[in-house]
């Protein structure tokens, strides 16, 4: 698989804002207030399993997920990380990085379809954005 034609799903696309392109994946942070939410999406068209991609494409989405993960983590302070790739309402892979806290809007349930999703204020949006953005800017070798 490669990524012509690659397009973004409608719904992640309405959902999300974009961080940063890194060399598998675009980085999405998701436009609900009530937890930090990021997202990773393989540039792969036609992909919705991890063992759909190469291997090379494996370990760099590892790779990728888990710089995000160790990134977020510390930036937020959460108790807990949420990582799942479900895709049964977006079918294109994607990968969920949920940064959880004791107390939080669903703790301790899952996050999907708990609560409705509470969008950030421009205020608080251009707030995430420029906490992330050193995160997002990372240079891969």
């Amino acid at each position: 698989m490669d990524n012509q034609d690659f397009n973004l799903d409608e719904r992640l696309r309405n959902d999300t804002v974009k961080l940063a392109s890194w060399p598998l994946s675009d980085v999405l942070l998701m436009n609900d207030s009530q937890y930090p939410w990021v997202i990773l999406v393989p540039r792969r068209k036609d992909a919705s399993e991890i063992y759909q991609l190469s291997d090379v494409d494996q370990r760099q989405l590892l790779q990728e997920s888990v710089f995000l993960g160790q990134q977020i983590m510390a930036v937020y302070a959460g108790h807990k990380l949420n990582v799942a790739a479900l895709g049964n309402v977006v079918n294109q892979l994607h990968v969920h990085h949920v940064v959880r806290f004791e107390g939080d809007a669903a703790w301790p349930a899952p996050v999907w379809g708990r609560h409705p999703v509470v969008k950030y204020s421009a205020a608080e949006l251009a707030n995430q954005i420029n906490l992330l953005s050193q995160v997002a800017e990372k240079s891969w070798d």
